[in-house]
């Protein structure tokens, strides 16, 4: 998860959806960024917490690329990312047009893992898709670039992270990942290769056209109805 000021680590991939380089207009994510509702950087890791982070991590896919495909707690690499030959090249590195890139270590590590960031940067790279390595360690109250502590450059994470999708869970659901992926596995040292980066750090990747709307219209709206 190091980043160069010209390379981009591929922080967080939790499925591999067949998805278009895709970018920012007007800001990304959803809402603001809380660290009272629901939040670590006020309080410690619950068990409840770290145990409902689990249940997230392991069902949403987030091991299909930072476990190489395997679900198994016992993997004495456990959410560690790629790990060079010995993960194959399928799983944990993906070519995203001229770019390569590689599934980041998530443990606790903290030389080569997310143990070098905060619980609220880790939480601003589910929600906003920042690059904790080159975002501060700030609440962020709005998705306009420069305002409310959102990046006037952001970084943004590569593809093929989907956090597009994840910024629409909750703010309970976030921090409980950030639970146990922070406070809730073993740290292993895995130093993972930079991912390559377009100059911009993605951020002509992130169109609203192209990954829908900040927030999801409560239900039913446009081309939603209800039939029992």
């Amino acid at each position: 998860m190091k980043i160069s000021a010209s390379r981009s680590r591929h922080w967080l991939v939790f499925a591999i959806p067949t998805i278009a380089l895709i970018g920012i207009t007007a800001g990304c994510g959803g809402g603001s960024g809380s660290s009272t509702s629901s939040g670590l950087p006020l309080t410690k890791a619950t068990l409840a917490q770290v145990t409902a982070g689990q249940a997230i991590v392991t069902g949403f896919g987030c091991t299909d690329c930072h476990n190489r495909g395997v679900d198994n707690t016992a993997d004495t690499h456990w959410m560690a990312g790629y790990i060079g030959a010995a993960g194959g090249t399928g799983s944990g590195t993906y070519n995203i047009g001229p770019f390569q890139t590689y599934a980041a270590n998530l443990t606790p590590d903290t030389t080569t893992g997310i143990g070098r960031y905060t619980d609220q940067q880790i939480y601003n790279a589910l929600k906003f898709g920042l690059d904790p390595a080159a975002t501060p360690d700030a609440v962020i109250t709005s998705t306009t670039p420069g305002q409310g502590n959102f990046p006037a450059t952001p970084h943004y994470l590569a593809p093929p992270m989907p956090w597009p999708a994840i910024r629409h869970m909750t703010d309970t659901q976030l921090w409980e990942i950030v639970a146990y992926l922070k406070h809730g596995i073993k740290a292993v040292n895995n130093p993972v290769p930079d991912s390559g980066a377009p100059p911009d750090f993605w951020a002509s990747s992130y169109t609203t056209t192209a990954v829908g709307p900040v927030t999801i219209a409560p239900y039913p709206s446009g081309n939603e109805i209800y039939q029992p």
